[in-house]
């Protein structure tokens, strides 16, 4: 499950590294709000309410110099700490007795259940980290980023790829045996291949750039994934040849006269029948 990180601690991160911003008093306001026994928001209210009564004090040209000098500040500040701003925590129950066998975490938020995947005793996670914030000075992007992790039977990382597609986030992903393909977008399709056979040191080894998306991957082969998404305002299907990781091919595409699919919200809209090599 997804939760914000402790924010009010990054908060506080962020004003003792901007000390010649904030008044001290301000400062240990904050210092104390962390450890109130209250909710998460009401120490984010109460926050907002220190700096709003700091603020309201300035003179207006001070107020639009501390208003943009915070704003800049606190745009470079969450990019450094994108991964603390949001978490996906896992739990492990064995279904044997439904105990909790383990607890781990990871940064960031899933996209759908083909981000999350078990094999040969280890669990494989795709996230896009990064969010929008607000201080209560304006809204902040830390921009987004793309990370897979590999945990281990214990749901500890034992290793992990970070720093995919930088400003943009994942649209489809799937793992498959030892390798995992994830396709993220903004202007452009990255197609990712993943390798995971060392779960200690998985890497990035191959990557094609086309126009449109995926918001659908199906594995047609071991060697042939079936991509279906968009391009422009048309229904796409391409067909990547991945025999070769390190250099994946858009071996053949086809553009369908439709403007939607409900496959790319939807995968049991999609349905694959091997006997006959055609699919619906």
């Amino acid at each position: 499950y997804a939760h914000s990180g402790d924010l009010m601690s990054l908060y506080y991160g962020f004003m003792n590294e901007n000390k010649n911003l904030f008044p001290q008093s301000v400062i240990d306001k904050v210092g104390k709000l962390r450890t109130y026994d209250i909710s998460e928001g009401s120490k984010l209210n109460e926050l907002q309410t220190a700096i709003s009564d700091y603020v309201s004090s300035l003179g207006s040209d001070e107020e639009l110099k501390f208003n943009n000098e915070v704003q800049n500040r606190a745009t470079e500040y969450f990019k450094k700490h994108k991964r603390d701003l949001t978490k996906t925590d896992i739990v492990k129950i064995g279904l044997s007795n439904f105990s909790v066998e383990a607890m781990g975490g990871i940064p960031g938020k899933l996209l759908n259940q083909f981000s999350l995947d078990e094999y040969s005793g280890h669990l494989r996670a795709a996230v896009t980290v990064g969010d929008s914030m607000g201080m209560g000075f304006g809204g902040e992007r830390s921009e987004d980023e793309n990370d897979v992790y590999v945990l281990d039977a214990n749901l500890n990382v034992s290793g992990s790829v970070i720093g995919l597609g930088q400003n943009e986030r994942i649209y489809s992903a799937r793992f498959i045996e030892d390798k995992a393909y994830l396709v993220t977008f903004r202007q452009t399709d990255p197609f990712y291949v993943i390798d995971l056979k060392n779960p200690k040191q998985p890497k990035m080894v191959g990557e094609l750039k086309i126009p449109g998306f995926s918001s659908y991957l199906h594995p047609i082969t071991k060697d042939l994934i079936l991509g279906v998404g968009m391009e422009g305002s048309k229904v796409k299907i391409s067909l990547f040849d991945v025999s070769n990781p390190s250099k994946p091919t858009e071996v053949s595409k086809y553009s369908l006269d439709e403007y939607w699919t409900e496959v790319s919200n939807n995968h049991h809209a999609f349905l694959q029948d091997s006997k006959h090599k055609v699919f619906f």
